[in-house]
């Protein structure tokens, strides 16, 4: 595909509660001419194309007049329009998770090794700043374990996919990220069809990580802890803020006849330039299509991401029904 100088050519498949969101940053980017949308929803491609002032387009139309994609649909579509997408040469951002299907995520990594266009995958968490911030100090640090809670209500839509296909496997992507490996050992725990679920992840060099995910709590959470040799890591994904405790010192002091237990550590807070993960995603995708390039988050890393989260999601399930029969 011949290399883009001015505005890169793009439209969204699926402009529902997030692919509605696509359209409107692709909309307010200098480098992106957001040419249409598609949805099978006639009604809801037509409000979303009316607000950007483009048209809803059938998909084989948009796919003729565009470089690139986002692909937002449920997930149990995605194989399908992916296929579609390779047809027709255009460069495709997949919402996660990949797929629903190993087997089919490894056709479409060996489709997209011979594809001439590049195809991301949308783990969003990768392009929040606090995480990007966390990236430039990682490699410095011995980590010990890391602690991730993904919590919240049910939305007010339907979601298929449980909250370990939906939610913590945004957390096992950046998990895998940091370790640059994947888990020797997986164990789960889940209620509720998993959507309430912790997962305990242990890997070769040591190193351990505890994932929760849930739909059920009544307040958003969205944090990782990293405990390391050198230090200690809060990450507010909310917030975009990182805090850093070194030098821990707990003693003990007489005051007043009494002994009290002290504990100070020295706390950095970098500053972190907050800003819209789904746009820093977007550039960052539009500017891998520009340079037919390899994206930042590959096939591969969504391949790797849904093999763990399917073995939490099926340990969790196995776990449940077993202790169901013993109540029997």
């Amino acid at each position: 595909m011949p290399r883009k100088t001015t505005q890169i050519d793009v439209g969204v498949i699926g402009v529902g509660s997030m692919g509605q969101h696509h359209a409107r940053v692709y909309d307010d980017l200098p480098t992106a001419n957001l040419v249409g949308v598609f949805d099978v929803d006639d009604e809801q491609a037509e409000n979303v194309a009316a607000e950007h002032g483009v048209p809803a387009l059938a998909l084989d139309n948009l796919l003729a007049q565009v470089d690139a994609v986002s692909v937002v649909v449920p997930t149990e579509y995605h194989y399908e329009m992916a296929m579609q997408c390779l047809d027709a040469n255009v460069g495709m951002l997949i919402e996660k998770p990949v797929l629903d299907d190993l087997d089919q995520a490894a056709e479409l990594r060996s489709r997209v090794e011979r594809a001439d266009v590049p195809v991301q995958i949308g783990h969003i968490e990768r392009f929040n700043p606090a995480v990007s911030q966390l990236e430039e100090i990682i490699d410095d640090l011995s980590i010990v374990s890391l602690r991730s809670q993904r919590l919240g209500p049910a939305p007010d839509r339907t979601i298929e996919d449980s909250a370990v296909l939906d939610l913590m496997i945004h957390d096992i992507d950046i998990v895998l990220s940091l370790l640059d490996a994947t888990p020797a050992r997986v164990q789960s725990a889940g209620v509720d069809a998993n959507r309430h679920a912790s997962a305990l992840l242990e890997f070769e060099g040591g190193a351990m990580a505890s994932l929760t995910a849930s739909r059920k709590t009544q307040r958003k959470v969205r944090t990782l802890e990293i405990t390391a040799e050198e230090c200690f890591i809060e990450l507010d994904y909310i917030d975009q803020s990182l805090e850093i405790h070194r030098n821990s010192v707990p003693e003990y002091i007489q005051e007043n006849g009494d002994v009290r237990f002290k504990h100070e550590s020295i706390v950095e807070r970098p500053t972190v330039r907050n800003a819209e993960p789904l746009q820093r995603e977007l550039e960052a995708f539009l500017e891998t299509v520009d340079a037919n390039a390899v994206p930042e988050v590959t096939v591969q890393d969504g391949i790797n991401a849904l093999e763990v989260a399917q073995a939490i999601e099926t340990t969790a399930l196995d776990q449940r029904k077993r202790l169901v029969s013993a109540d029997d």
